[in-house]
């Protein structure tokens, strides 16, 4: 049975001080405060008549983590799975055990089998979450909205 969440991260996931691990940090942020997007996911990922048995492989919320890197940088399968095993801060966002590095069939395997109807609701709480942030930054600004 695939897990639909990584049960704890790992205190050697860290994040570079550059830009880039920045911005990844604070998108790790924002999912770990809407921790039921990868309850959508794991839905998506469910095959029927298949057995709970054998390896677990890639948990719902990395694979939600690596199609966002992949959308977020666009790469390629090949270039993903690439930087997944390279780069710390990617492995780090993506929860992905240190053991572990999908080869870009699995990522492409998994990532597709996520619906439509299912990225249209996470981007309704990423455009939720963004009107909320909006509007709390005109609030401590003292701004009125017309």
């Amino acid at each position: 049975m695939r897990q639909e969440r990584t049960v704890q991260a790992s205190i050697f996931d860290v994040f570079a001080a550059h830009e880039i691990g920045r911005e990844l940090k604070a998108m790790s942020q924002w999912l770990d405060e809407h921790g039921e997007l990868p309850g959508l996911v794991a839905r998506d990922l469910v095959r029927v008549g298949v057995k709970a048995t054998g390896r677990q492989g890639l948990s719902a919320e990395a694979v939600l983590r690596c199609a966002l890197l992949k959308q977020y940088r666009q790469l390629t399968y090949q270039e993903l799975a690439f930087h997944l095993e390279d780069s710390a801060s990617f492995r780090a966002f993506a929860r992905l055990p240190w053991s572990w590095s999908p080869q870009k069939s699995v990522l492409q395997h998994t990532i597709s089998a996520i619906r439509p109807q299912t990225w249209e609701q996470i981007n309704r709480a990423l455009l939720a979450g963004a009107r909320q942030a909006s509007s709390k930054t005109v609030r401590s600004c003292g701004w009125t909205a017309p």
